[in-house]
């Protein structure tokens, strides 16, 4: 799949809008993310965090999560937005592993800019995906 410029820099205005409501009151690292699937809709996601740390949710998780609740599976292209430009934890890459490994993610800064752009593949080499699981 090709994305436009003007496709990348859209869904990456998303995430940026997004995540302006991110809960991240002790990191202080506001996440922002925008999901697209293959059927043209887009969810967005915000990191919350909860001062029991381990219960904290990142913003693909979310993004992920509306998304599958609302029957969309077949991703195509996620947006992430941090003030730096940060990568997908490894608990994301993950579950973006899950649905396909092809699905492209762009990483932003918080001024809009695209810093890199991978697949879920290149960010997560040898995942384990439910093809390894023996029906």
């Amino acid at each position: 799949m090709v994305l436009t410029e003007q496709e990348k820099q859209s869904l990456i205005d998303l995430a940026n809008t997004a995540r302006q409501r991110a809960y991240a009151p002790y990191s202080n690292y506001p996440v922002g993310a925008a999901l697209r699937t293959r059927s043209g809709r887009i969810f967005t996601g915000v990191n919350i965090e909860n001062a029991a740390y381990p219960h904290t949710m990142c913003a693909e998780r979310v993004a992920i999560f509306k998304a599958v609740s609302d029957g969309e599976k077949d991703f195509e292209v996620i947006s992430v937005v941090t003030d730096n430009g940060g990568s997908p934890c490894g608990g994301c890459r993950q579950v973006l592993a899950e649905f396909s490994l092809d699905t492209i993610v762009l990483m932003a800064d918080g001024s809009g800019k695209l810093i890199k752009e991978m697949t879920v593949k290149e960010l997560l080499p040898e995942a384990f995906t439910p093809d390894h699981l023996s029906k």
